[in-house]
Order: C-alpha cells, then structure tokens, then sequence
C-alpha cells in the first residue's frame, strides 16, 4: 500500500509540471527547503516530487548517517522529531533522551513512520507548524541519499529538466567523534552519481568550516572532484558546530564570520555562503528603513554567491519590516542582493521571479 500510494503521488507531481520548465531562470536561485516543506512533511520523497513538479532549480538533502553506514535524509542526526521511533524502540534513547540514527541500521529505520515536524506538550505530540500537513496522517518513510538522487536524475530525464540537488552534511564533528566518516562517505556517493565539478548542478553545504577545508584541501585531491561548496552560517548558541575535545562537545564560535574581512578568509576554501537572513538584515529594519549589513556584497566582492535561509510563509516567519512573503522576497532578492533563497515554499518563490522577470 505505501509503495502504491508513492506511485500515485509521483504520477500526480509529474503530470503536474508536464506542461514544461518552470524553473526560475538564471538570474536567481530558488531552493526548495527540505522539498516543499511548507506542504508535505520535510525530507519527504513526497515533498521532493512536489518541489520538483513547482520548479525549484535546486532540491535540498540533509544527509546523516545510520549504524550500518548507510546515507538517509533527515535534518536532525536523532530520529524523535519526525518519526514513531519511541514508540517503535523504546529502549534506544541516549541519556540525553534522544534517538540518534547512529543507533540504528537501515532496516530498523525503514520499519519507522515519518511524519511533519513535531514536539511533545504535555507528553504529547504536537505539530511545530499546526497550519501544515497533519501530523500521523497518510503514511511517509525516511529514504536513503541515493534513492533521492534517483528520483531527482530520473525526473530530469523524463522532464528533459535539470535540477539540482543541495546536500547538507550533518554533524560531521559528531560523526567522526563517532567512528564514521561522513564526508567520505558522502564523496564516494556524489562521485557514483557523477557529481564532479564546479559545472555540475550540486552545491554541497556545512555548517563545519573546518570540515569544508579538509573536503577542499585533503578529500577533494584524493578523490578527483571538486564540485561547488558553501559554508553555512549559524549563530553559535544554536550549536549547528560542536568541537570535541575528548569526550566533551562545545559550540563552534562563528562570530569571525561577521567581522570585516570574514568572507575573503571564507572564499578562501568555499565558493558561497548560506547565511540566516537576519545576519543580511538587521531585525531593527522597519518598512521604512532596513538594516542591511555588509555581508552580501563583502562575499560578492570575494566572488561567491549568496543563498539566504529560511524564507516561510507561516504565521511569525515573516518579519515586520515586510508586508507580505513577496514583499520578504522582493527585500532579499533585489535590496539585499542575494542570489538565492531556500524557502519551504518554493512555487512561490518561483512564481514571484516569473512575475518579475523582464519580460
């Protein structure tokens, strides 16, 4: 019955972009956000198809790994947030609480229901955003990276398109103080699928600047390639990057980033940056005057590209400096300047550079 109903829900996301590309063109860049998050539940391979049939130019995997060194696409590197797994193996939790994919092979994750983004109230499970597609409804799985980048090839050739795909390596410090190496991993992975060079349509992402260096300077030699890289930007406190030493973990100070000068030490091994939009304008802005920092033309000035993160329609992800999700858009696209935007709601994304393309 799951395989049935995948079958289905792709059969409809094909049809509906049948009437030919609707990417966004050349001039800016949308990334669909984990899929089309904003309507099907994140990592989905649902929510991959929709992004597709809505004409994301780039389709975005965070890639983690299992016991059995297997890649699947998940956001977090613990299973509790978006599956059944502490119903499934009660047993399993880390002292922390968590359930960390590292625990389990891939058949004991592909024994586990997926479904939208939730956290536990009262004991609990409630949807992080109740607006979007019902928690515990119709039936997703977490999928590995390959099967995703054969979804992704094989709509491209059946819709003579060429979209591309945006992986996150999740955690890499983690996985290392664990045993496994991820990067690696991931390489050998992107090499198979013949993703190899700047030209290629793939930008590879961390929030690890000292892996990006190693993939750049150590893995890249030793493995023939050298596709497009950029370094992702966080606020330390979120604990993104952890560093270890022995046994303890501590958050990644990121704060050389915004200082004067940051962005050339980072072209310096990356080829873009992927910043949180409030690092590009201030959250002081007001409709009549915006904040902007000098960030996007200090990368620019150092020859990379900008993809901001995360543009949501949802109630509360739009800033009060901003009229609308459009608004949001036109502000960052054309004031800011960035190339791009990874938003959970990419047909709108999309639809707003057709409407605004010169004709």
């Amino acid at each position: 019955m799951k395989r049935y109903f995948a079958r289905i829900l792709l059969s409809v996301f094909i049809i509906a972009c049948a009437s030919g590309p609707v990417s966004a063109g050349d001039r800016k860049t949308v990334i669909a956000h984990r899929g089309a998050s904003g309507y099907l539940p994140e990592h989905s391979m649902a929510a991959k198809a929709m992004a597709y049939a809505m004409g994301a130019d780039y389709i975005e995997q965070d890639v983690v790994m299992t016991k059995d060194n297997r890649l699947v696409v998940l956001h977090d590197h613990y299973l509790d947030r978006v599956t059944n797994v502490a119903a499934a193996f009660p047993d399993r939790q880390r002292a922390d609480g968590r359930f960390y994919v590292i625990d389990f092979t891939l058949n004991e994750i592909r024994q586990l229901e997926m479904t939208e983004g939730f956290k536990l109230v009262g004991g609990k499970p409630a949807a992080i955003f109740p607006q979007r597609f019902p928690i515990w409804k119709s039936s997703f799985q977490v999928h590995t990276f390959e099967a995703e980048v054969e979804l992704i090839q094989g709509l491209n050739k059946t819709m003579g398109r060429t979209v591309g795909i945006y992986p996150e390596i999740k955690a890499p410090a983690f996985h290392r103080h664990e045993g496994k190496d991820i990067s690696r991993a991931v390489l050998q992975t992107l090499k198979q699928y013949g993703y190899m060079t700047k030209n290629d349509p793939i930008y590879l992402q961390c929030f690890d600047p000292a892996e990006l260096k190693r993939i750049a300077d150590e893995l890249f030699p030793e493995f023939n390639m050298a596709v497009k890289l950029v370094q992702l930007i966080a606020v330390s406190r979120w604990k993104e990057t952890m560093v270890y030493l022995g046994d303890n973990a501590y958050p990644y100070d990121f704060d050389w980033m915004f200082q004067p000068g940051a962005m050339k030490k980072v072209a310096a091994y990356a080829d873009g940056i992927g910043p949180w939009k409030s690092m590009l304008v201030g959250n002081e802005s007001t409709r009549d005057h915006l904040a902007i920092t000098d960030m996007v033309r200090e990368a620019h000035e150092a020859g990379m590209v900008v993809h901001a993160y995360t543009f949501r329609l949802d109630a509360g992800r739009i800033p009060a400096y901003a009229s609308s999700f459009e608004d949001m858009l036109d502000i960052f696209l054309n004031r800011v300047g960035v190339d791009g935007v990874f938003t959970d709601f990419p047909d709108r994304a999309v639809a707003f550079l057709r409407k605004t393309a010169p004709q």
